[in-house]
């Protein structure tokens, strides 16, 4: 019983294994905080994102610009409601801030507002025509079966909006929907990533 460890002395075992932080980690630790801060006031506030960034030491500046990324992109979603939109369009420009006059960023960022403007406006439309046409789908299977159950041809009026099956069925074609913009929201966020690496 006597060679058997605690669980916290082989934590700390493991811990003292580690070694010691680098100077780069420690500035991370003590930066990036800064970074989110500065982020989620800019979403409140809308404020000179660069200006503030500018006037930081040049070390700090680098984790500080890095971790408010992190927090911008963690912003961009699609637009499912105005609240959601409007976040969006700020997180983007506070990632057109971080890093002024850059053409690949541009870029990047068109493509990011094509796509959300597409989801918006054309995949509105889509989501709109895949309902009804699921609606009316799902209408004719519950005639079929109650026809079939009870031999006669009248008409069921049963809303079948409210139906869970319904509800789920529609889910998951949202879902499916929804899927192939989500991919291609994360590939521009991916090349975002890329931009503010260089």
């Amino acid at each position: 019983m006597a060679d058997m460890k605690s669980a916290y002395e082989r934590a700390m075992e493991r811990v003292q294994g580690l070694g010691e932080a680098s100077a780069e980690e420690k500035a991370q630790w003590k930066y990036a905080p800064q970074g989110e801060a500065l982020a989620v006031r800019y979403m409140k506030e809308k404020f000179d994102i660069a200006k503030e960034i500018t006037a930081l030491e040049p070390l700090a500046r680098k984790y500080v610009v890095k971790s408010a990324f992190q927090s911008f992109i963690s912003n961009i979603e699609l637009p499912r409601s105005i609240n959601i939109k409007d976040s969006t369009g700020t997180a983007l420009e506070g990632i057109r801030n971080l890093k002024k006059d850059n053409n690949a960023l541009e870029g990047v960022l068109g493509k990011i507002k094509y796509i959300l403007d597409h989801y918006e406006k054309d995949g509105a439309l889509q989501r709109e025509q895949a309902y009804q046409s699921l609606k009316q789908d799902f209408q004719e299977r519950i005639q079929r079966a109650v026809q079939q159950q009870t031999g006669a041809s009248m008409p069921v009026n049963i809303d079948v909006e409210r139906e869970p099956q319904f509800q789920q069925e529609w889910r998951a074609t949202l879902n499916q929907l929804d899927s192939q913009y989500y991919k291609l929201l994360d590939d521009y966020k991916k090349e975002l990533r890329v931009i503010f690496q260089s």
